[in-house]
């Protein structure tokens, strides 16, 4: 029995960036990664119509490999207050995809796009173990400028609640208006 010899090969996939369908909301759970946060994709999906949140996601084939949410406001006026500062969070590339700057133009869409509304400082948090994510938010200009004990929790697909603790630096960066 013969084997065949290693090939190698590049592909070329169009990304498009674009606000999220209702559609996007369950594959959002990357065939079952997320699914425990059923509830939390329903919600900010919701919240979007509601124009309180966008959610952004990078489309490949009709399929989001990509995603960074917008909080417009919080109770938290340090990292969203309504009208000069937004805050990124739930940003995720799918790891098959990493590497090939999907991450950076998901920021980089999320900032115009607040920039476009008026606001012009961007807050996201990141586990202080997450040096990588630490790594892309620096060389994007971002600066610690806080902590957070990353207490908080939610409740699961199956109606379980969750509690996170993860240690977050929180990050800013004052947008350029152009």
């Amino acid at each position: 029995m013969t084997t065949a010899e290693p090939t190698t090969f590049n592909i070329n996939l169009p990304i498009h960036i674009r606000i999220a369908r209702k559609d996007d909301v369950h594959l959002l759970e990357w065939y079952g990664q997320y699914k425990h946060f059923r509830n939390l994709l329903r919600r900010a999906y919701r919240e979007q119509m509601q124009g309180k949140r966008l959610m952004l996601v990078a489309d490949c084939n009709d399929f989001p490999i990509g995603q960074i949410f917008i909080q417009l406001k919080s109770n938290n006026r340090q990292i969203a207050n309504g009208f000069n500062r937004a805050y990124f969070y739930s940003f995720r590339v799918m790891e098959i995809f990493r590497g090939n700057g999907i991450g950076t133009r998901l920021i980089e869409s999320a900032e115009s796009t607040i920039q476009q509304r008026g606001y012009n400082w961007a807050t996201i948090a990141v586990a202080k173990e997450n040096i990588h994510a630490i790594r892309l938010y620096e060389r994007l200009g971002y600066q610690k400028f806080g902590e957070d004990p990353g207490q908080w929790h939610y409740t699961d697909h199956r109606g379980e609640v969750r509690n996170v603790n993860e240690p977050c630096w929180i990050l800013e960066k004052k947008l350029v208006m152009v």
